[in-house]
């Protein structure tokens, strides 16, 4: 068969190394051109029992040619346990203790392949995944369209490696890689192209790559000569790709990469200092590894300490950053006024997850925004961007550095679960091609009669920091005079800074671009988004045949945002929250209706529910 795109999605118990599969899955669909989107979505506890509902680990992918998102629902499944199918089936809308279903919200379409594995449909497999009979599908009510590949995935493994010395729990552990070998038939991709991602992956354990292979290629020669009854399936390539290297890459890595990259483009000595978070680790970990690159990495005792040792970097001259989530930017908020009064150059990078508190850690929302624009005391204004695709974090943390570094000022990164943990298509840029970073400094003239009040033409500070002779100063979170940087209470100069301070940050909206819109640009309605819902309010608006204005510069807005919004008769603002960019608009720009769509449930928005509730709107 022939497709423009296609959506698959693994699932399992959370042992069964979904996420590894999807992700060498989708890594290889990349490499071959094809775009790619990936929700890796896993629970938060600690190894729930092995075969329950609760430990369902699940990893979807949508790759060909117009790739916006991960997909609504799948065109095939691999359901590695009862578990897995029962979750898969019946999505969220059942009750977990097995009283009672509700109607079905399947995670795939009616004419899906469903690949099992039969030797995990035991009478105890069932009775863990709480099944009240002995056939699970006619239980669920799994329609005829939908076709079922029954594969003994765990016997076939077991006589793949019956000769290859490892112990039984080890063998098992390799099942995930004979369904992705069947898989890999399946999508008629190339066999040696997956042998060099489980090459690279086992560097470090050259003792496992011999029976990781053997495995994979047991299970394409199964799906290949027995043709399992079913149609193998060609997705196109993706269209008008720009010459280059590309591969796939999570938003956490690429944010890692976009401020290693913008430290060399600006000269900066790169300092990260941080706490771990989920879902932000990933970024301190990936910038540790990477002493090669120059850069300094402290993993802090908590929190306040982390954002701390970067405001202290700034002062020194570094290109200082601190990574988090939720939870750890309410800690680092005392922090970034002292960044945001002494006026130095800070990148805050919020990874956002499902909250308040503890909340849901592996899960995704936009719940922060409001936080990163006003959550300090004071008169404090930062800058705010938001990525919008996990490939993209690599241009906004870029950007963020830019901005921080020419206008000496904090600036909040905004990404979120889905973009941090997904992976997307990626180009790799060359050092050349980025936009030049010019960092702030201080004149000559200055020398000896420098204080840290004085700006330049765009209110910006002049950045003198320790060890360039004749411009020592002190630097504080006291108020200070507009002229001598001394210590001030006097009540007009504070109104004077503060205003100052607002200023510097206003005038960002002159160094950033002009809001673009998107779509059937004649529509009388517009979509409005922020941050990640990019791709799902792109194909949305594609549907509805409607505009789209969508934001990556919060605080300042685009120039033209106003001139944009009052354009349109009908105005809705999608969000994963309770309408917080909604409510920042309507105070920034008054006599427009705002109309809301809101989704809060941990999850990234489905096409389809945003197309039906636009048009009941």
């Amino acid at each position: 068969m022939q497709k423009q795109n296609v959506v698959i999605r693994f699932c399992g118990d959370s042992g069964d190394g979904m996420q590894l599969t999807g992700n060498m899955f989708s890594s290889l669909s990349a490499i071959l051109g094809e775009e790619i989107s990936t929700l890796p979505d896993f629970p938060a506890e600690i190894r729930a029992p092995q075969g329950t509902l609760g430990g369902v680990s699940g990893f979807q992918v949508c790759l060909g040619n117009g790739v916006y998102t991960p997909g609504d629902k799948a065109d095939v499944i691999v359901a590695m346990n009862a578990a897995a199918l029962k979750v898969c089936t019946l999505g969220s809308k059942f009750n977990q203790a097995g009283a009672q279903y509700v109607e079905a919200d399947s995670m795939y379409k009616k004419d899906a392949v469903i690949v099992v594995d039969t030797d995990s449909f035991t009478k105890q497999d069932l009775d863990k995944a709480l099944y009240k009979t002995d056939n699970p599908f006619t239980e669920l009510g799994i329609p005829e369209s939908v076709q079922i590949v029954p594969v003994a995935l765990t016997a076939l493994t077991k006589e793949s490696l019956k000769d290859s010395g490892m112990d039984n729990k080890a063998i098992l552990k390799s099942r995930n890689m004979f369904a992705l070998g069947v898989v890999c038939w399946l999508f008629n991709r190339p066999i040696d192209k997956a042998i060099h991602f489980l090459e690279g992956k086992f560097a470090k354990k050259p003792a496992l790559i011999a029976p990781n292979v053997k495995v994979l290629t047991d299970g394409y020669n199964y799906g290949n000569n027995t043709a399992l009854n079913i149609n193998t399936i060609n997705v196109e390539k993706a269209e008008d790709l720009a010459h280059g290297t590309y591969t796939s890459i999570a938003g956490n890595k690429a944010t890692a990469w976009g401020l290693i990259a913008a430290a060399k483009k600006s000269g900066k000595q790169l300092f990260l200092g941080s706490y771990p978070i989920t879902p932000a680790t990933d970024i301190m970990q990936e910038l540790a590894a990477r002493k090669d690159m120059g850069v300094v990495v402290v993993q802090a005792e908590d929190e306040i300490a982390g954002v701390c040792t970067a405001v202290g970097a700034a002062f020194a001259g570094d290109l200082a950053c601190t990574s988090t989530s939720g939870p750890g930017l309410s800690l680092k908020s005392e922090a970034v006024g002292l960044a945001v009064m002494a006026e130095l150059p800070l990148v805050v990078i919020d990874v956002q997850r499902g909250g308040p508190s503890t909340g849901l850690p592996t899960k995704t929302e936009q719940t922060d925004l409001l936080q990163a624009v006003y959550g300090r005391n004071g008169e404090c204004p930062a800058v705010v961007i938001a990525a919008s695709t996990s490939a993209n974090c690599f241009q906004y943390a870029y950007e963020a550095c830019r901005i921080a570094l020419e206008n000496m000022t904090p600036v909040i990164l905004m990404t979120d679960t889905y973009l941090a943990n997904g992976t997307g298509l990626w180009r790799l840029p060359k050092l050349a091609e980025l936009p030049e970073i010019h960092p702030q400094g201080v004149p000559e003239e200055l020398k000896g009669k420098y204080n840290p009040a004085l700006r330049d033409e765009n209110s910006v500070r002049y950045w003198a920091y320790p060890g360039m002779e004749g411009y020592e100063h002190r630097n504080i979170g006291l108020e200070r005079d507009s002229q001598k940087g001394s210590i001030s209470t006097n009540p007009e100069n504070h109104e004077r800074m503060v205003k100052a301070r607002q200023a510097k940050v206003d005038q960002v909206a002159n160094r950033i671009p002009e809001l673009r819109v998107q779509g059937n640009v004649n529509s009388d309605t517009l979509l409005v988004g922020w941050g990640s819902t990019e791709g799902h309010l792109h194909a949305a608006a594609n549907e509805l045949n409607c505009a789209l204005a969508h934001f990556n510069y919060i605080n300042p807005l685009p120039k033209n945002t106003e001139e944009v919004l009052r354009r349109y008769k009908k105005v809705i603002v999608c969000e994963l929250n309770n309408g917080q960019f909604a409510s920042l608009l309507r105070m920034k720009i008054t006599g427009v209706d705002f109309k809301q769509y809101n989704e809060i449930m941990g999850q990234p928005f489905a096409v389809e529910r945003i197309v039906e509730s636009i048009k009941k709107l």
